[in-house]
């Protein structure tokens, strides 16, 4: 019978196990990713793009509660509880910043809440596709039961399959079994249901304390497997937080497809953006 064979760190927090995997240059600036709702397995979602950048930068890849190896413990999911849980993390694992966070999708919001919290933490942002305050400025509490009642749906009809595998090439056959007992671990479990809860309220209180400032780096998909006015809001926020905005035609995992563009833009960025710091 297949098991799961964690391939980072656990560490302990409030009685239960976060994983975190970690690889790359130790002594290179430290890129922290932090994966997006419902990513099933994070340390191998974002592979394609972190093995082109792990000779000379340090990476980092949180995995929540609920998410790739780390426990299926339902905390509580505000967003000051989500932040602090990350950095407990990271922590005990004896990691100290300042950290470049590169935020997927709805973990944007726990990225601005944590420059806001420890500007001293964060030297850069990057986000991957990242949702904003304003992203969910205009979604209502029936936007937010419609999609927990999906994904609820999904999971009673045991659809685990539409929850997307990660693309890599240099994938081993290991891995990609480990991808499978993940995705059928992971898929749907509560502690996704409960972040969906609360993310119009988590937006709503990141909104509320004002415009962060440091370099940052949006890359931004499509829009045609998020939500409506996706890539304005995209635009309205880089404009607000003064960020350099890329735009590719590909779809929402965009490290999936746009990999290699990626890579030679992050390498950029970041040595412009800690050059002048």
């Amino acid at each position: 019978m297949e098991e799961l064979h964690n391939n980072g760190d656990y560490v302990v927090i409030d009685g239960h196990r976060m994983h975190v995997y970690r690889t790359g240059n130790e002594n290179g600036p430290k890129l922290v990713f932090m994966s997006g709702s419902s990513t099933v397995a994070p340390a191998y979602d974002f592979k394609i793009l972190y093995e082109k950048l792990q000779d000379d930068y340090r990476i980092i890849v949180i995995e929540k509660f609920g998410y790739g190896y780390s426990d299926l413990y339902v905390g509580s999911a505000d967003i000051n509880t989500l932040v602090g849980y990350q950095r407990k993390a990271l922590e005990q694992l004896g990691e100290k910043g300042p950290f470049v966070l590169l935020p997927h999708s709805m973990a944007g919001i726990e990225a601005i809440r944590w420059k806001q919290m420890y500007p001293e933490e964060v030297s850069a942002l990057i986000g991957l596709d990242m949702t904003s305050p304003i992203s969910y400025a205009e979604w209502t509490d029936a936007d937010v039961e419609s999609k927990v009642k999906t994904m609820r749906a999904l999971k009673k009809l045991k659809l685990y399959w539409l929850s997307p595998l990660p693309r890599c090439a240099s994938f081993a056959d290991s891995d990609k079994q480990q991808l499978k007992l993940l995705r059928k671990r992971n898929a749907f479990n509560e502690c996704y249901f409960k972040e969906a809860e609360c993310v119009k309220q988590n937006a709503s209180y990141v909104g509320e304390h004002g415009t962060i400032d440091c370099p940052a780096l949006l890359f931004c998909s499509n829009g045609k497997q998020t939500f409506k006015n996706w890539i304005q809001n995209q635009k309205t926020f880089a404009e607000e937080i003064n960020a350099e905005l890329i735009c590719y035609d590909c779809g929402h995992y965009l490290h999936y497809y746009k990999s290699d563009e990626m890579n030679e833009q992050i390498r950029r960025f970041i040595a412009g953006s800690l050059a002048q710091g």
